[in-house]
Formats: C-alpha cells, sequence, structure tokens
C-alpha cells in the first residue's frame, strides 16, 4: 500500500482571497500539489505548469458519487 504524505503552506495573508497550498507525495515521491480557494480547486501533477481545476459544486458532486463514507462528524 502506497504511503502518503501531505504537507500544507498558507501564505500570511487573509484566506478569502489567498489559496492553502497541499504538497502530497506518496511513497517518498512528489505525488502532486493541490490548491484551494474559495472559488475552486485544482490539481497539479508532479512538475506540471497546467493543473486540473474543478468548482466546490462539482466536487461535492464527485465525492458523493465516487467517494466512501467512513467519517461521522
Amino acid at each position: 500500500m502506497a504511503k502518503h504524505k501531505v504537507m500544507m503552506s498558507t501564505p500570511p495573508r487573509e484566506v478569502k482571497r489567498a489559496d492553502a497550498e497541499f504538497d502530497v507525495e506518496r511513497d517518498g515521491k512528489k505525488f502532486g500539489t493541490l490548491e484551494v480557494s474559495n472559488g475552486s480547486l485544482v490539481w497539479f501533477p508532479p512538475y506540471a505548469n497546467y493543473g486540473y481545476k474543478v468548482t466546490w459544486k462539482k466536487f461535492h458532486e464527485l465525492m458523493e458519487e465516487n467517494a466512501t463514507r467512513v467519517e461521522k462528524r
């Protein structure tokens, strides 16, 4: 099973307009970067200049259709 490591960096400014950036490693190698903003999510594969953008509405739909429910808050 692959081991993932997720690193987070946030700019020192108000979050509503600043993206939160998550660097993801898989088995010690860069797996990609996830940028989260108030309008969308963008996934950048390793060493790519262009990413894959999805709106929060579409992300919600993708999760409901494809994800497994595992946690209760």
